[in-house]
């Protein structure tokens, strides 16, 4: 079975922009108040400050990520922050290579 949800979260540029900057947090974010960019994810606040979005169409695109099974969100306090799912992201690529 292909990853109906996955290919359909990848085959959009901004969500293939933020997993790539999610592989390489403390590269491509500043220092947050709250939580580790490494251990905890990288705030919602942060990717749409980046992404030059509102926050409604960044957690659009979070969740999309988040049901596809590529990052995981955690909250802390009253922030979400999103990390690479990286067993994940690696089991995906795998059926999608034996699938071509």
């Amino acid at each position: 079975m292909i990853p109906t949800l996955a290919i359909r979260a990848l085959a959009n540029e901004r969500r293939l922009q933020i997993l790539e900057w999610l592989k390489n947090p403390t590269k491509h974010f500043p220092p947050q108040v709250d939580g580790d960019l490494v251990k905890d994810g990288v705030c919602g606040c942060l990717i749409a400050r980046k992404l030059r979005v509102s926050q409604p169409t960044t957690s659009e695109h979070m969740k999309i990520l988040c049901q596809a099974g590529l990052t995981r969100s955690k909250r802390i306090k009253k922030w979400t922050f999103y990390k690479r799912h990286e067993s994940r992201i690696r089991q995906i690529k795998k059926v999608i290579l034996a699938k071509v």
